[in-house]
């Protein structure tokens, strides 16, 4: 029985001493927490945005139809090059080619019509210098028969001339004077009928003006049942085909858009930039494009226009003219220019630019994920055991509450088996570092993960290094 006993005793100590060590390794423990680490280390960063969009022609031309009728002729197909000029599609155009032969014919009438009445005033200012020569000589004769008939008068009245040769001359002076008031006559009615031609040719010309003008009117609805192309460039559209029938200026119908010619001379990746980056984003930045439908190849661009109005991401409705709530997530427009387009790139192609607004060489950067917020308050040290909540309650100072809120970026570092919390300055983001301007120094061992201990840690808390790879256990099948 003894024997029983001293087993049974030597047992219980030892569990109890077991018991004991564990509870004092469990209380040794109590609020140490394990993290993983990483070092401070100076890198090559470089800061870029990334955003998604299509592949467009810097300059395309949507060409519509501006006269409604039946397309009677398309004399292109969609990928066949064109040049400025060149006749692309014919409408229906009876009336209006009908139209214009008639005004045609009414200007040839008309300048038939000018070059007579042009005739006539030449032939009517020929017959005033006739009719003005003719009383000329008529003035002359008057004059001459005058003097005669003035020397008559005097012989007659000295007897020295017979009375029938005075009769004579009187008679012939009257007759001449006659003749002088007929070629005034003459005169005047040249000079009348030279008015009359002038007005005549003043009412041809105006009919050729009105004539012109209306060939020029019809000429131009004439000219709108043909489509020209309005550049060089690539038929990249053609919706419609020969016998259908379009409509002048009906906005985003498919009636009214005939064909798109663009420019492939420069091609462009416009893509939607996040509110967030595009304060970052300038002109002349270097970019890459990746185009999804041709994979593995990476093209060179840069950045060739920023556009200034917000577009809601939802719609991709401008932002000044959307009744949504202005909270809604925004997007820019950036154009970038590809420097050497392939040649199989297409208009509308997705694509994903990835636009380089900052490089930094040799800097101090950290693991973007060990960057965390505290509030100023939460770094203090805890009152000390004993203050009571009365004591602590006559202490409260409103400011010095509101500045316990002060939000301090920062990263923990591991000291002494302690986490401890550090301010830090930051500049540009790469893609997994941020550069650090102040704080830390190189070689610092800052607290890198888990996302979760990194969100709840405290300052001075106890810490466990474990930078092992996590085990990745395998399901059964």
């Amino acid at each position: 029985m003894k024997r029983k006993w001293k087993i049974l005793i030597t047992v219980v100590v030892v569990l109890v001493a077991a018991i004991g060590v564990y509870a004092s390794t469990v209380y040794s423990k109590r609020g140490l927490v394990t993290v993983q680490t990483g070092k401070v280390a100076r890198l090559d960063l470089t800061s870029q945005v990334t955003a998604s969009g299509e592949i467009k022609p810097k300059n395309y031309i949507n060409i519509g139809a501006n006269a409604m009728g039946q397309l009677t002729e398309i004399l292109v197909k969609e990928g066949d090059r064109v040049r400025k000029g060149q006749l692309l599609a014919k409408i229906e155009d009876v009336q209006p080619e009908a139209d214009v032969q008639a005004y045609r014919a009414s200007l040839s009438s008309a300048e038939a019509d000018s070059t007579a009445s042009e005739a006539a005033l030449k032939a009517a200012d020929e017959t005033i210098k006739m009719s003005q020569a003719a009383l000329d000589q008529a003035k002359a004769d008057l004059d001459r028969t005058k003097a005669d008939f003035d020397r008559s008068e005097a012989e007659f009245k000295e007897q020295l001339l017979a009375k029938q040769d005075f009769d004579l001359k009187r008679y012939t002076y009257e007759a001449q004077k006659a003749a002088v008031q007929q070629a005034q006559m003459r005169l005047s009615q040249a000079r009348a009928q030279r008015e009359q031609a002038a007005a005549a040719l003043g009412s041809t010309q105006k009919r050729i003006a009105l004539a012109k003008a209306n060939l020029v009117r019809f000429d131009d609805v004439l000219q709108k049942h043909s489509s020209y192309a309005p550049l060089d460039g690539v038929v990249t559209n053609l919706p419609v085909r020969v016998g259908e029938t379009v409509v002048p200026g009906v906005q985003n119908s498919t009636s009214s858009l005939i064909m798109t010619i663009a420019d492939m001379s420069l091609i462009t990746a416009e893509v939607k930039v996040d509110e967030t980056d595009i304060v970052n984003v300038k002109l002349g930045q270097a970019a890459e494009i990746t185009i999804d439908a041709i994979p593995n190849k990476t093209f060179k661009g840069h950045v060739s226009e920023i556009g200034n109005t917000a577009i809601l991401r939802s719609t991709g409705v401008a932002a000044s003219q959307s009744a949504v709530s202005s909270q809604e997530a925004k997007d820019f427009k950036v154009v970038v220019a590809l420097d050497n387009p392939p040649d199989e790139v297409r208009p509308g192609l997705s694509c994903t630019a990835k636009i380089t607004t900052a490089t930094r060489q040799n800097v101090l950067t950290i693991p973007i994920q060990a960057l965390t917020i505290r509030q100023k308050g939460e770094l203090e040290p805890a009152p000390k055991p004993g203050t009571s909540a009365a004591q602590a309650a006559t202490k409260v100072d409103p400011a010095a509450e509101k500045a316990k809120k002060e939000e301090i970026q920062g990263v923990f570092t591991v000291s002494g088996g302690k986490a401890v919390f550090h301010k830090v300055d930051t500049g540009i983001t790469g893609t997994t570092d941020i550069e650090v301007l102040s704080g830390l120094k190189e070689g610092d061992e800052i607290v890198t993960g888990t996302y979760q201990v990194i969100r709840t840690i405290r300052n001075e808390a106890q810490v466990k290094v474990d930078n092992k790879a996590p085990v990745v256990q395998q399901q059964k099948s």
